[in-house]
């Protein structure tokens, strides 16, 4: 039997405490309004969610990585909008500050990202550069004072409207590829900086996702992150953490599907009896379940490793924890999207209605094969592990 550590217990506990009571019952709304949870992320600031794994000497809650995940499921359970403002900026925003940053950067900037006073992004994305995240576009020089002018732009950045701090990336030049890439620190009040066009996504609607524009963009020289040309490999490494939150947001929409069609099976008559006696129904419902039990057994080892390994070099940690990351993020994802689709099928036509939850899950649950590398990148990155 595997048991969770009471102190994690407790915290995965508080989390779902928080999140059926206050961010549950306005998920319905929040989707279709598109507002920004600005009162809820001030109080998972508060409660110490929105920095758990951060020590307490830079405003976090001092908390492990698995801590972070079981508590993140829990608010994804209630609403995958929120839970991703909360991912990212733990995983994305915070840990390469945290991982990379000068004692200086970690005060401040970290601290007021864990503590939930500011709201924290991640830019590598750009209109070409996904995947490819080598292929940097945006520019950066120094000027005569020795700081750095950035040009270019971002694109699909989580928090991006409302992110006060950015861990961004640029290249000296973009015929180096990887090898010309740097990593800043970037506040929106910055002269250059302003947010551009703010997209509209087929799900998780509250969570805001928008483009940034650099034109000019004056960075100090102590806002950069680990040293000149390292940016690729703080970027690599920042994904390979994040993974797992993305993991821990495709647990907690699968649930709230398996969940909600449990509920629908056992409640819905046809013929004279309840659905879930039919033995189609059934089978769907032990497929849902076992993939769940299997996509949170990866979770929670993924994020075991690195716990487990969170002293030793970078290099170590994602030697041993990057493949378990991938495959955790692969299968949570795409167990999401599985059970999603089976309590739509379940419900039926009901589950084809914005009246029913399921419906919102449904396109919820689409977005974890895509951000943080697809399916198709984790198994490259897992068959190039398995391979050596």
């Amino acid at each position: 039997m595997f048991e969770l550590p009471e102190e994690v217990q407790d915290i995965r506990n508080l989390a779902r405490d928080f999140a059926r009571s206050a961010i549950l019952p306005g998920a319905g709304e929040r989707d279709r309004s598109h507002v920004f949870p600005a009162e809820l992320v001030a109080q998972l600031g508060e409660l110490g969610f929105m920095g758990l794994f951060v020590p307490e000497a830079y405003g976090g809650a001092g908390q492990s990585v698995l801590a972070y995940v079981c508590a993140l499921e829990e608010i994804c359970y209630a609403d995958a909008g929120v839970g991703v403002i909360m991912s990212v900026n733990n995983s994305l925003a915070g840990w390469p500050i945290l991982a990379f940053g000068t004692e200086e950067q970690k005060q401040r900037f970290l601290r007021p990202i864990a503590e939930g006073k500011k709201v924290g992004c991640y830019a590598l994305t750009e209109p070409n550069a996904g995947s490819d995240a080598g292929a940097q576009q945006t520019r950066y020089h120094k000027d005569a004072a020795g700081n750095y002018v950035l040009n270019g732009t971002k694109m699909w950045i989580t928090n991006g409207p409302q992110a006060e701090i950015c861990v961004t990336y640029a290249n000296r030049d973009p015929q180096l590829r990887h090898r010309g890439v740097s990593a800043f620190i970037v506040e929106r009040s910055y002269p250059g900086f302003s947010v551009g066009k703010v997209e509209e996504k087929m799900g998780i609607a509250c969570s805001s996702t928008s483009e940034l524009i650099y034109e000019g963009l004056e960075v100090p020289a102590e806002n950069l992150l680990h040293g000149e040309d390292k940016g690729f490999s703080v970027a690599m490494a920042t994904l390979d953490g994040g993974r797992i939150g993305i993991a821990a947001q495709a647990l907690g929409i699968a649930q709230r599907a398996f969940d909600l069609a449990v509920i629908h099976a056992k409640q819905r008559e046809t013929f004279g009896k309840p659905i879930a006696a039919n033995q189609a129904i059934q089978w769907m419902i032990a497929d849902m379940g076992t993939r769940i039990e299997a996509a949170r057994l990866l979770t929670h080892k993924a994020a075991a490793l690195k716990d487990a390994n969170k002293h030793e070099p970078l290099a170590v940690q994602q030697e041993r924890c990057g493949r378990a990351c991938s495959m955790a993020k692969l299968y949570a994802s795409e167990t999401a999207n599985f059970c999603a689709d089976k309590a739509l099928q379940i419900h039926g036509g009901y589950g084809y209605s914005k009246e029913y939850e399921v419906e919102r899950l449904y396109r919820d649950a689409r977005i974890t094969t895509l951000y943080e590398g697809t399916s198709e990148i984790q198994r490259l990155v897992i068959a190039k592990s398995l391979l050596g």
